[in-house]
């Protein structure tokens, strides 16, 4: 019977063993159970019935014939590696291939790396390009991986820029779980990016709002499409630069109607989500999920009903029943484990969120309405999202601050909140809530914009 044990044992015989068993197990289970479980390697392992494993019809095969490749290290293989790495037509068994030859560090595995960094799968460049910055500082390395930075693949681009170019460089001195006093639980009535441009660099945790639909609503009225799209650009390189390094913009869209002039012109529907989301990605963003609001049908406008009477082909226009939470993350070289560790341990025991999560990027949420707001977020909604992306004790911003659900949902989570409304009615609102309940449990304030120029001089 072909055991873990077993195959140790022949290893350590020596002689030819392994790859005679080899031979007498043909099937690609029992081969790649062999590979698999073959541990550490001796150094006069024989290796001599490996080439023949690497024109195996099945891929795992390969792909452990590789890895066997790799745990020998030995340079007479750089050749074998070579032609895997280029000719293999799965792009795993490739990657490993070139990681092998990376991990020799030798001359001769570098010129084939540099040949490789022209090959059409991204991923492989990728893993080139890791196995080269063993030599970094090495002048004819550099001058290979620096036009990288150029390259037509933004997947190669970040991994270039992250792993050879960037270097650690916070722009605030204070400690990454704190925020500034004179931000916690203050809303500003003034413009979003006037006010922003008076916070300091990397001052906030996490964003969570929903911009103004682009001429549907009184309060957003712009001379053009392109113009919108340029001011949410301007908002949104603002919120990235008082965003903490690593943290997160959560961004609530849906694709808008502008209804038609006359029943001569048809309506006009604008795909919001998809068209920021460029402009999000190049001012440095880093897109990480899509989580698709799903409202009951009977909530939203009815589109579908002319469609009902006369079920004519082309006329169709379903409810739209869907809104967009697009969830993106400040740029940075750093894994979201170095930003949990930032935290002390009772704060994260504290933060950890409690059964009954949402387990698929499909939540079912009823919408609310307000009298005074007409896109009022629900409550369900922002206490999920400010679970799911701070910590107890961050500072949570909304830069369009409406009817200041988001605050209340942060405070009453045991976070602090900064908002921005613009419009006076609708801060005059949220301050009229203070008597109602809203705010006044918690010290709240509430200023113009050259009030808050005051609480930061």
């Amino acid at each position: 019977m072909l055991t873990k044990e077993y195959i140790r044992d022949l290893k350590s015989n020596g002689n030819g063993a392994i790859g005679q068993l080899v031979k007498d197990f043909k099937d690609s289970r029992s081969l790649t159970f062999i590979l698999e479980n073959l541990g550490h390697l001796p150094k006069d392992f024989d290796g001599s019935f490996l080439p023949n494993l690497l024109t195996h019809k099945n891929a795992s095969v390969r792909l452990w014939t590789i890895k066997t490749f790799g745990k020998l290290n030995n340079e007479e293989y750089l050749s074998t590696l070579e032609e895997s790495a280029i000719k293999d037509t799965d792009t795993t068994v490739r990657r490993e291939a070139v990681s092998s030859i990376g991990r020799m560090r030798s001359k001769k595995g570098k010129k084939i790396l540099f040949e490789i960094l022209d090959d059409a799968d991204p991923k492989v460049v990728c893993q080139a390009i890791r196995g080269l910055l063993v030599f970094k500082g090495d002048k004819e390395v550099d001058e290979h991986l620096q036009p990288l930075i150029n390259h037509q693949n933004e997947m190669v681009r970040t991994v270039i820029y992250k792993e050879f170019f960037a270097t650690h460089k916070t722009l605030s001195n204070q400690p990454h779980s704190e925020s500034y006093d004179h931000l916690k639980n203050v809303i500003v009535n003034g413009d979003t990016v006037e006010t922003m441009k008076l916070l300091q660099d990397e001052s906030i945790h996490l964003t969570f709002t929903s911009p103004p639909y682009y001429n549907a609503r009184d309060y957003s009225i712009y001379p053009s499409y392109k113009n919108y799209l340029e001011f949410l650009e301007e908002v949104f390189k603002e919120v990235y630069r008082i965003t903490k390094e690593g943290r997160f913009l959560i961004l609530n869209t849906s694709p808008i109607i502008i209804a038609r002039i006359s029943r001569s012109h048809s309506s006009k529907r604008y795909p919001i989500p998809f068209d920021i989301h460029p402009y999000l990605v190049e001012m440095g963003w880093e897109f990480i999920d899509d989580i698709v609001w799903l409202k009951p049908e009977a909530s939203v406008k009815n589109r579908i009903g002319g469609f009902m009477q006369h079920r004519k082909p082309l006329g169709y226009k379903p409810n739209s029943v869907t809104e967009y939470l697009m969830v993106y993350r400040k740029s940075t070289e750093k894994l979201l484990d170095w930003n949990i560790k930032q935290y002390d341990w009772d704060t994260i025991l504290k933060s950890k969120v409690a059964d009954g999560y949402e387990t698929t990027n499909v939540w079912k949420i009823d919408p609310c309405f307000d009298k005074i707001h007409s896109a009022v977020f629900p409550v369900e909604l922002c206490k999920r999202v400010i679970q799911y992306y701070s910590y107890k004790g961050d500072l949570v911003f909304d830069p369009f601050g409406g009817s200041g659900t988001v605050g209340k949902t942060a405070k009453n989570l045991g976070r602090h909140f900064l908002l921005t409304e613009k419009d006076e009615t609708y801060f005059k609102y949220m301050r009229s809530k203070k008597s109602t309940g809203m705010f006044d449990k918690f010290p709240t304030k509430f200023l113009t914009l050259k009030e808050f120029k005051e609480t930061i001089k």
